[in-house]
Formats: C-alpha cells, structure tokens, sequence
C-alpha cells in the first residue's frame, strides 16, 4: 500500500496485520476515488472514519488536505496511523482519535468537507454511521462510502442524497452530496 500522489507520493504505508474485518482499499478503488473528488481536497477539512492504517487520510493529505481527523476505535490502529503519519511528514495536519465512532461524531462540533467510511462490512455499523456523519457535514461537503455490495444503504441521510455509485468487484463505492448542491 502506497500514496498514489502528492507531497507524500510513492511512500509505503504499514498495515494492520492479523484482523479480518481489517481490507484496505485497494490502490485501484482509492485512484478512482479520488479522481472523482480530485478539485474538492485542497484546501479541506477530511475525516476518515474507520481509519484503519489511515491511508485514505492520508492521501488526502499528501493531495493538500488543510486537517485530517483519523477515528478509529483500535489503539493498534492508532499506533499504525500515527507511524504512517510520521513517515510520511504529515502529522503537524492529522488528529489521531482512538474512540467509538457513533459517540465521537455525536459529540463533535467540528463540521468536514469530506467524509470517507468504510466500516466492518455487513455489520450495521454503517447504517447507524451515515446519518449522524451527515449532520457532521458542512453543506457543500461529501461524503464517500465503501460497502460491501449486498451491505444496504439508503439514497438519502439527513440532507444528504446519493449522488454517485460505483462497483469495483464486490465493492460499493457510494457518493453523497448535500441536496441543494446535486
């Protein structure tokens, strides 16, 4: 696992090893995602949500990402993001939160451009995630979903409706754009 582009470009990441609901995104699905948001990162505030290693984070802020906040309820996970930030020169940007994602989006005041989840597959986690992420949005914000295909999802959270989807395999890629921005 890379950075694809930026300041950080070509840096390898770690990973998490040894846990089954941890999948990082493939190189390929991160590329199409962010070529699709390309023009929205510079300059924004990013949450990656379910961080993991932090790599999606993390590419937002090679891309020029003003913050990045990585949740993860794993201190393993946090340790992982914390060296990837660091071997990448990237953490005078990030806050790294160790936290239950619910409880921390509900309590935050902080407002985001862009969202990135991409939870435990099939869990419902997502299902509870969207519409409090959602409030957590300022209005010309998005918000980008990665799913399990047969993981259901709704066309609209809060203010926010489905703009965009894509498949890669058996992966759900879920776009979501205020109402009055579509």
């Amino acid at each position: 696992m890379r950075v694809i582009t930026g300041s950080a470009r070509g840096r390898v990441l770690e990973t998490l090893k040894g846990d089954d609901i941890v999948r990082p995104t493939t190189d390929k699905v991160k590329e199409a995602i962010f070529s699709a948001i390309q023009f929205e990162i510079e300059g924004r505030d990013f949450i990656d949500v379910f961080a993991g290693s932090g790599q999606m984070g993390i590419e937002a802020l090679s891309r020029g990402a003003r913050s990045a906040v990585f949740l993860d309820s794993s201190r393993r996970a946090a340790a992982v993001i914390e060296r990837n930030l660091r071997v990448t020169n990237l953490q005078q940007f990030a806050t790294v939160i160790v936290a239950d994602s619910l409880n921390y989006l509900r309590s935050t005041d902080l407002l985001f451009d862009v969202a990135f989840l991409d939870p435990p597959y099939n869990t419902g986690i997502l299902q509870e995630t969207m519409p409090i992420i959602a409030q957590r949005m300022k209005k010309t914000g998005v918000i980008i979903c990665e799913s399990a295909l047969n993981d259901k999802i709704l066309q609209k959270y809060y203010k926010f409706t489905l703009d965009r989807e894509r498949t890669y395999g058996k992966i759900r890629v879920s776009t979501y754009r205020h109402e009055d921005y579509l």
